[in-house]
């Protein structure tokens, strides 16, 4: 309607578009950016994952008529975005079909046995509860490595005793860690899942689904850990409550895990129903007084993560890459 010029102002706008801005896309749910063109002076909206420019009344109304094009060159113009549109498409597939990282840090990550993330939306705005608890649990675990037996007879959960200091080792337990390896891994978890279910639900519920967890997976330690005198410590049934969220609410996101013969791609629903597997068979053997990993408090965590996305789920799921292409230790 208004003509190439304009179109192909607003397109250069898009692509140099970095503002961010509160709205958020009513087709997939995700962040939008903010971007001006001079003329006329407009202030607009665009989502960058739907190809969408969205114009308030007011400002669609301001919008110039553009000079009519010949039929000829209508045609030449629509088989120009035929043509652009599939070597998008082309490029998209490509993309989805890549099974390697595409950042630095997520090999080194691999390497060491930790799956990575090769798509996933972008987080609408920052983690900093995510980031303010990692924090947290670094610096007193870190603290405590100093005399980690006596943090331990003090702060850890012991199922005999689950009510001393006031039931207040239910949460300190969480801050503390059996050493350098248990801390950075759940740290890991904790960070690279934590924030994009924190951008999903908001700091608020993000708190409660950490606490209900954490408190869910020191129960089923306290219920059924034969060895009453075992002490309970680690992040990881909280975690488990937010891992749980996150396959639920982003299934279709795509995890990658590096093995001897190459990279390994899953869904992330694939990828925790195995967990889920592995941590039955972890819990009957812990149940049967063997081993020093809690899958109790795992599954604990991981059950109030799913009874919280039947709650809060929005019925309009987020949409992620693959879906727009085709489809306590």
């Amino acid at each position: 309607m208004a003509g190439d010029r304009f179109a192909t102002e607003v397109l250069r706008q898009i692509n140099r578009a970095t503002g961010k801005t509160l709205r958020t896309c009513p087709f997939c749910s995700l962040g939008m950016k903010q971007f001006s063109i001079p003329d006329p002076p407009l202030l607009l909206d665009s989502c960058r994952h739907c190809g969408v420019v969205w114009f308030d009344p007011q400002e669609f109304e301001t919008v110039p008529e553009g000079a009519i094009e010949a039929p000829d060159q209508l045609i030449l113009r629509g088989r120009e975005a035929m043509v652009a549109d599939k070597v998008r498409e082309i490029g998209e597939r490509a993309r989805a079909d890549d099974t390697t990282p595409d950042e630095g840090w997520k090999w080194v990550a691999a390497f060491v046995g930790m799956p990575v993330t090769l798509d996933e939306p972008e987080v609408t705005r920052k983690p900093w509860l995510t980031w303010s608890l990692g924090a947290a649990i670094a610096v007193v675990s870190l603290a405590a490595f100093s005399d980690l037996p006596g943090a331990v007879s003090h702060f850890a959960l012991i199922p005999a005793r689950p009510w001393r200091l006031g039931g207040f080792t239910f949460i300190s337990s969480f801050f503390l860690h059996a050493g350098f390896w248990h801390l950075v891994s759940n740290l890991y978890f904790f960070l690279v899942f934590g924030r994009k279910v924190e951008d999903y639900l908001g700091p608020s519920k993000f708190a409660l689904l950490l606490l209900l967890a954490t408190v869910a997976g020191d129960v089923g330690n306290v219920l059924f850990e034969p060895r009453l005198n075992m002490p309970s410590i680690g992040a990881s049934g909280g975690i488990s409550g937010v891992l749980a969220f996150y396959a639920l609410a982003f299934p279709n996101t795509r995890l990658a895990f590096f093995l001897r013969f190459g990279w390994i791609p899953l869904p992330a629903w694939g990828a925790f129903a195995l967990w889920v597997l592995l941590q039955i068979i972890v819990a009957w053997q812990q149940a049967s007084g063997v081993g020093t990993v809690s899958g109790l408090a795992h599954l604990g965590g991981a059950l109030i993560g799913f009874l919280l996305w039947l709650k809060w789920a929005r019925f309009k799921a987020p949409v992620c890459a693959a879906d727009r292409i085709g489809s306590k230790s």
